[in-house]
């Protein structure tokens, strides 16, 4: 007799455009990001702002068809635009694709933002995050916001636990830094709300609010939506 696990790997979760999860997670994905639109669009500044954003994903098709102008950071690596989401409307606002850095942004001036998107996991995927932080303060205007979105401690211990790396799990508790090793060979950074909130506030940010994305695990929404589309 076989069996298999109803839950998704926790390596299965680092393809967070789907593409790479198969049919298994499409619903979950669908979700995901359904509820991150709905968290940019009550972020994004009510008046026509200047936005950066520096998260390679949809979010700047967003915050221009909410009127914005968005200076769209590239990574030499990618440097073609997302695909826009079925049946997105016109942007009403304009997109401005710029091939650089997202780590560095030395290549634009102190205070000449309204607001900056960091979106997609990109803080976690740049491990001197300070210094994209310290960057990302710099830019801003006086007053002006930051949206951004990392991997979670929680995540981080998961990954660690599910390949079996104890030795490195034991460290969490006392590890100012804490970085993943994923199955692929890449390396990402996990932040628990206590870390990240002092990250932002040495950068001179103040925090409005931390909170997880989700709290329903894949599974559960795959086995909600399955029952009810419509939900």
């Amino acid at each position: 007799m076989s069996a298999q696990s109803s839950e998704p790997t926790i390596a299965s979760l680092r393809d967070i455009s789907g593409d790479g999860a198969g049919d298994a997670l499409a619903r979950y994905w669908t979700f995901y990001w359904a509820v991150a639109a709905a968290q940019l669009t009550r972020w994004l500044p009510r008046r026509p702002s200047r936005v950066l954003d520096i998260s390679g994903g949809h979010s700047a098709a967003q915050a221009a068809e909410a009127r914005h102008t968005v200076l769209e950071i590239r990574d030499p690596g990618r440097t073609e635009a997302p695909a826009a989401p079925r049946g997105a409307p016109p942007a009403k606002g304009a997109t401005i694709p710029l091939v650089g850095d997202t780590g560095t942004l030395a290549y634009l001036a102190g205070g000449s933002m309204d607001a900056v998107i960091a979106e997609n996991r990109v803080l976690s995927r740049h491990l001197a995050t300070e210094a994209t932080v310290a960057e990302i303060a710099r830019v801003l205007r006086p007053g002006g916001r930051v949206l951004l979105c990392v991997d979670s401690l929680t995540l981080g211990m998961a990954l660690l636990a599910e390949r079996n790396y104890w030795a490195h799990l034991s460290d969490v508790p006392s590890a100012e830094v804490v970085l993943i090793p994923w199955p692929d060979g890449t390396i990402t950074r996990s932040f628990s709300a206590h870390q990240l909130r002092e990250l932002l506030a040495e950068a001179g940010l103040e925090v409005e609010w931390i909170r997880p994305r989700t709290v329903l695990s894949p599974s559960t929404v795959e086995h909600v939506l399955a029952d009810s589309p419509r939900t």
